[in-house]
């Protein structure tokens, strides 16, 4: 499954959208230094955490992409450097919980 097929499966809502690429896994998990060493090339990382460091694990982690559960929209400082470095940042009403069962099914 790629980055816009999981969008559209899932109806998310897209904060910055850059490149579709295969999606292999997943994680779930807002504690950065933990994500930074579990997260796998290709996962799609779903969060909480909103802030400027967000992009930075997503870039280091090669993640493909991640989604903000819970109706949480990512800060402007993070947006932005979604924006410089071409990460897909997506929304969703949904749980953490719900969305990793989502996603679980649909990958």
């Amino acid at each position: 499954m790629t980055v816009f097929e999981l969008r559209d499966a899932l109806d998310l809502t897209v904060f910055h959208e850059e490149e579709d690429r295969p999606v292999t896994g997943g994680y779930a998990g807002d504690l950065l230094s933990w994500v930074m060493g579990r997260a796998e090339s290709g996962d799609c990382w779903i969060t909480i955490m909103s802030n400027r460091n967000v992009p930075a694990v997503c870039s280091l982690t090669d993640a493909a992409m991640v989604i903000f559960a819970e109706d949480v929209v990512p800060d402007e400082a993070a947006l932005e450097a979604a924006r410089d470095n071409g990460l897909n940042f997506y929304g969703s009403p949904l749980s953490v919980f719900e969305l990793c069962a989502k996603v679980s099914a649909l990958l």
